[in-house]
């Protein structure tokens, strides 16, 4: 736990130090580690005889949570953009 926390202040620290220069391609380095990281998770996913034999019981519990999280987000955010969409004296 301390590791991550550890590399997530980090990050906002060279964040912060580097937060004037032109970072225009990190976009792109990201957007390709975080495909690179769905990949592996999925290998580790597949080579897991466990879980892809529970699978049909797994795939119901996860259509739930993913319904329910992402219509939690949508609330939520749909929430946070109309208080402050009238705070600042629009309609929403």
């Amino acid at each position: 736990m301390f590791t991550i926390i550890g590399l997530m202040l980090t990050g906002m620290l060279l964040g912060y130090l580097l937060r004037k220069r032109n970072l225009s391609k990190i976009h792109k380095v990201i957007t390709v580690l975080i495909w690179v990281l769905l990949f592996i998770l999925g290998i580790e996913v597949g080579g897991n005889e466990e879980i892809i034999k529970g699978l049909h019981t797994i795939g119901l519990e996860a259509v739930i949570l993913t319904i329910g999280g992402t219509l939690g987000s949508v609330i939520a955010a749909w929430a946070l953009w109309r208080a402050l969409y009238k705070r600042k004296g629009g309609q929403a």
